[in-house]
C-alpha cells in the first residue's frame, strides 16, 4: 500500500477459505486509495475478469477491454484458481500481467493454494506469480482465536469470560469465519434465552458442530484430508522429505493438529 508497483509485485497470497484473503486484498486496495485518492484501484473476482473479456469478444471491445485493465496502478484479483483450464482468459491474463509488471503497475492475487500446485494453469503464468512475494495466510494459532471471539463478543457489547472463549477457540481451528459464525450463534441464543454465556451454555449451543469437529478432528483425519488436498501420499507427509511439495503440506497438518 506504501509503495504500489515497487516493493512486492506481483504479491501472491494463498490460504484456505475463511482465513482473510479477501480482507487483506481489500485493505491494501483502501490503503493505496488513501495515500493516492486519484489511483485507479480494481478489484475484482477472478470469473468478473473473464466475464469482461467473453462479453468484449462478443461485442468486438476487446481492444477496449485491454485498454481499461492495463490502465490500472492497481490490479486486485481474487481466487486466481478459477482461471482453471480456461486458456483464452489465461492468455490474455498473461499479457495483461505482463503488461502492468513493465509498467510497474501493482498486481495482487489470492489463491486458495501455492502457485505451482494450481492445476489447469499455464506453468509461464505460475511462474510470474512467484516472481514477486508469495505469503501464506495460516490458520490462526490458539492465542489469536481467543483475541478473536474476545474483540467480537466486546464490539457487540457482550460480555464473554475468557474460559469461554478458550473452549470455543480450542475446539474450533479452521478459519475466523467458522469462529465467528460460532460466536454469533451464541450471542443469538443468550439474547433469545436470557441465560449467561457459560461453557456449559456453549456446549448446548454449539453441540452440533462441537460433534462433528469431534469426529473430524483426529490427527489421522488432518492427515487424510491435507493430503487430499495437497494431492499427494498420507506417507510422503509422513516421511523425511523436505521438498517444497511436501513441507508444504506437512506445516499445514502441524499446524492444524496444535
Amino acid at each position: 500500500a506504501d509503495n504500489p508497483g515497487g516493493a512486492y509485485n506481483p504479491l501472491f497470497l494463498y490460504g484456505g477459505t475463511g482465513l482473510g484473503k479477501t480482507h487483506l486484498l481489500h485493505a491494501v486496495g483502501n490503503g493505496i486509495m488513501a495515500r493516492k485518492p486519484n489511483a485507479k484501484v480494481v478489484y475484482m473476482h477472478s470469473e468478473r475478469f473473464v466475464q469482461d473479456m467473453v462479453k468484449a469478444l462478443q461485442n468486438n471491445a476487446i481492444e477496449e477491454f485491454k485498454r481499461y485493465y492495463r490502465s490500472v496502478d492497481a490490479l486486485l484479483i481474487d481466487d486466481i484458481q478459477f482461471f482453471a483450464n480456461k486458456e483464452r482468459s489465461q492468455e490474455e491474463f498473461f499479457h495483461t500481467f505482463n503488461a502492468l509488471l513493465e509498467g510497474n503497475q501493482q498486481i495482487i492475487l489470492t489463491s486458495d493454494r501455492y502457485p505451482k500446485e494450481i492445476n489447469g494453469v499455464e506453468d509461464r503464468l505460475k511462474s510470474r506469480f512467484g516472481w514477486g512475494l508469495t505469503v501464506a495466510i495460516e490458520p490462526p494459532e490458539l492465542e489469536t482465536r481467543v483475541a478473536i471471539l474476545m474483540k467480537k463478543a466486546d464490539e457487540n457489547d457482550i460480555r464473554l469470560p475468557g474460559e469461554v472463549a478458550f473452549f470455543i477457540a480450542k475446539r474450533l481451528r479452521s478459519n475466523v469465519r467458522e469462529l465467528e459464525g460460532a460466536l454469533n450463534r451464541v450471542i443469538a441464543n443468550a439474547n433469545f434465552t436470557g441465560r449467561s454465556i457459560t461453557i456449559d451454555f456453549v456446549r448446548e449451543a454449539l453441540r452440533d458442530l462441537l460433534a462433528l469437529q469431534e469426529k473430524l478432528v483426529t490427527i489421522d483425519n488432518i492427515q487424510k484430508t491435507v493430503a487430499e488436498y495437497y494431492k499427494i501420499k498420507v506417507a510422503d507427509l509422513l516421511s523425511k522429505r523436505r521438498s517444497r511439495s511436501v513441507a508444504r503440506p506437512r506445516q499445514m497438518a502441524m499446524a492444524l493438529a496444535k
